[in-house]
């Protein structure tokens, strides 16, 4: 795992997902302005929390891929997502568990 800085984050995505770095970019602007407006570091402190969550679960693709089956699952609607939603929750928190948040 990458330090949790937005430049160590930005090169962990460069390096797993770099169509995702468009998104990243867009994503810290928003959450600097924000926290500029606010004079609040929340913003920021969210930026960092999604991301590093995201390299998380990008570092091991086999998660990667069973996490987007869960979620066109959810989003398909055509069965009852409980157990999809359950095991979403349980990637999503190993990943914040390895990201140390």
């Amino acid at each position: 795992m990458p330090e949790l800085t937005p430049d160590a984050l930005r090169a962990a995505v460069a390096r797993i997902a770099p169509s995702r770095i468009p998104a990243l970019t867009q994503h810290l602007f928003e959450a600097t302005t924000n926290a500029q407006q606010t004079q609040s570091l929340a913003p920021l402190r969210s930026f960092v929390h999604s991301w590093a969550v995201f390299v998380a679960i990008e570092r091991h693709p086999e998660r990667a891929a069973r996490l987007r089956e869960l979620e066109r699952i959810v989003d398909a609607g055509e069965q009852d997502p409980t157990e999809a939603i359950t095991e979403i929750r349980v990637i999503r928190e190993a990943a914040e568990a390895e990201a140390g948040l």
